[in-house]
């Protein structure tokens, strides 16, 4: 069943609001509140600056281990943030990590929508994109990077868009989606605790995709975030193209540890054609909590069908 809210240009309930807004709508730190029974992990989430807190997965804390996400006043229809070291400057200089020097992964909260882009970097420090956050929610932005001389790190924000929103129940379960005319079909499970093969296989008008395209460094890229808190996982392929191992498809296997059991929703990017896709699993982990588990209702929604409200897109 689906649910009309009205939200107002400012987050209700959340855990703290800063004082910069997008134009679209006001940047809010809801980490580390966990709204489902996932190990007890985020009680201890306080100790931002190493302990427990680095036992975390990623997204959770919008401060870590010196690290600060910080919103940045932009006009409507642009994002902006900056990210803070430990003197409480702004970093200037990163790593690149999968052929890019940022990653932001913006989600809505009931996973119903998903934009993976690329902003650029001002010498100031300042990230810019056009605002990925193109429909009406509560989303959470993942800022996904490596500092120079740092450990990588995901640090991640609350971002309210006002409008009429419509809640969407998670998919249930599924081995098999379609985005663009691709099937693409999920074999593996995950298993809280410890390192599971993912294998996704990719076909069009029943014919194996023996020529996928590298995207950032690799024939697949993966997302992973545990419903609920909106847990951030980013998985790694097995494998790089021109290692003289890696095939370009039809099958990408990815090497996945997920910290508990629950509901994960996949985001899967792929590039062929010279186009990105992104296909969408809902899977579950072990012995998901009571309640956890969505019930299946019909067929997996397909790409052409719908492909989550907003939408997805890549830059």
């Amino acid at each position: 069943m689906r649910t009309v809210t009205r939200l107002a240009g400012f987050a209700v309930g959340l855990a703290a609001v800063f004082g910069a807004t997008y134009g679209i709508g006001r940047v809010v730190d809801r980490a580390p509140v966990v709204e489902g029974r996932h190990d007890g992990a985020a009680a201890h989430a306080t100790d931002e600056r190493g302990g427990t807190a680095d036992r975390l997965p990623g997204g959770l804390l919008v401060s870590e281990r010196g690290y600060t996400l910080e919103p940045v006043d932009a006009p409507p229809g642009e994002f902006a943030f900056r990210i803070a070291g430990p003197d409480g400057r702004p970093i200037t200089r990163y790593e690149v990590a999968h052929d890019k020097l940022m990653h932001l992964i913006v989600a809505r909260r009931d996973l119903s929508g998903f934009r993976h882009v690329h902003p650029e970097l001002a010498p100031d420090g300042t990230w810019r994109v056009d605002t990925p956050l193109t429909g009406p929610g509560q989303w959470r932005a993942f800022a996904d990077f490596a500092p120079t001389g740092g450990e990588p790190l995901t640090l991640g924000v609350d971002v309210t868009v006002p409008g009429e929103l419509t809640e969407r129940p998670l998919p249930a379960p599924a081995t098999s989606t379609t985005v663009d005319g691709y099937t693409v079909t999920l074999t593996g499970a995950p298993q809280p605790g410890r390192t599971s093969s993912l294998t996704v296989t990719v076909s069009r008008d029943g014919q194996p995709v023996a020529d996928l395209e590298p995207y950032l460094g690799a024939y697949g890229h993966l997302v992973a975030l545990r419903r609920g808190d909106l847990a951030y996982l980013h998985v790694h392929p097995d494998g790089t193209p021109g290692d003289g191992r890696t095939r370009p498809g039809p099958a990408v296997t990815f090497l996945a540890e997920v910290p508990s059991a629950g509901s994960y929703r996949l985001y899967l990017d792929f590039q062929h054609g010279g186009r990105v896709h992104t296909a969408e699993f809902t899977v579950v982990a072990g012995a998901a909590p009571t309640g956890d588990v969505p019930t299946p209702s019909g067929p997996a929604p397909t790409g052409e069908a719908d492909h989550g409200t907003p939408g997805h897109g890549h830059n």
